[in-house]
């Protein structure tokens, strides 16, 4: 798994807090909330998170720690809400198999 430089995440996510912010003062600005987006989208691509809100709290938890400890709340993250996983994929077992000649 490739992790982003510490210096580049916590740059970005101090550019995604500062817009936050002025997102917040005045969210009726279409600029100021495009730039928000923007930020944020930023800042989930480099975390790998689906969701500003979650790519922000995944950064400030590496920034926190360290590289090894990361790796090992993030194992644990996704195996308690049935993200990926490392083994082999499960079969339902209660799909038959599919014949090539039809139902």
């Amino acid at each position: 798994m490739l992790l982003p430089a510490k210096a580049e995440v916590s740059r970005q996510l101090r550019r995604y807090r500062a817009w936050e912010r002025l997102m917040l003062a005045s969210p009726t600005d279409r600029s100021v909330r495009t730039t928000f987006e923007d930020s944020g989208y930023t800042l989930c691509v480099l975390m790998g998170k689906r969701c500003a809100r979650e790519a922000a709290e995944a950064a400030e938890r590496y920034l926190r720690s360290n590289l090894m400890t990361y790796l090992q709340e993030q194992d644990a993250r996704a195996r308690t809400t049935g993200g990926p996983h490392r083994g082999p994929p499960a079969v339902a077992a209660s799909v038959p198999p599919r014949s090539p000649a039809g139902p």
